[in-house]
């Protein structure tokens, strides 16, 4: 993948391609996996070495808005970027080689959601979808991932049976 998509629709929001925001582009659109921002900026300095963390996060920012690049939501209760491959797309993640591959967003979500809505009051005006577990080379090699955590404030919707 090149910057192109990136240089256009930085140009398209009324942004210009720093070398800052040239730096980030090039580390997520090399990496063979999900990273951190702290990942990001040392990768990032090799190609711009005045580039921060302040920044990084800026243009992560940025690029979310913009659609360029999607938050991964990790089990260890960390986040990182990938870039954005689909106009909505979902993920699978690794949790043993933290490898993402995003899927089409295709699968018809409008009745699970209009239940869940029902449940609990609540409008749903978006939605993210990202399934986590072990890729088949993790599988084979028999890597144990971390446990998921336990979600302390969060709560269960009752079945209606």
């Amino acid at each position: 993948m090149s910057l192109q998509p990136y240089t256009n629709n930085l140009r398209e929001a009324g942004y210009r391609m720093t070398a800052s925001r040239r730096a980030v582009a090039r580390v997520l659109r090399d990496a063979e996996h999900w990273l951190n921002p702290e990942e990001i900026l040392t990768r990032g300095q090799m190609h711009c070495p005045s580039l921060g963390l302040v920044t990084v996060y800026r243009t992560l920012a940025l690029f979310s808005e913009l659609g360029l690049v999607r938050r991964v939501h990790a089990w260890q209760g960390c986040h990182g970027y990938v870039a954005a491959d689909l106009d909505h797309g979902h993920h699978i993640v690794c949790r043993g080689c933290r490898q993402v591959i995003e899927f089409q967003g295709t699968e018809d979500l409008a009745p699970l959601i209009h239940a869940i809505q029902e449940k609990t009051g609540f409008v749903v005006d978006s939605h993210m979808l990202e399934l986590h577990g072990l890729c088949p080379q993790c599988q084979q090699a028999q890597i144990v991932p971390a446990a998921a955590p336990t979600q302390p404030n969060s709560k269960t919707i009752p079945s209606k049976e």
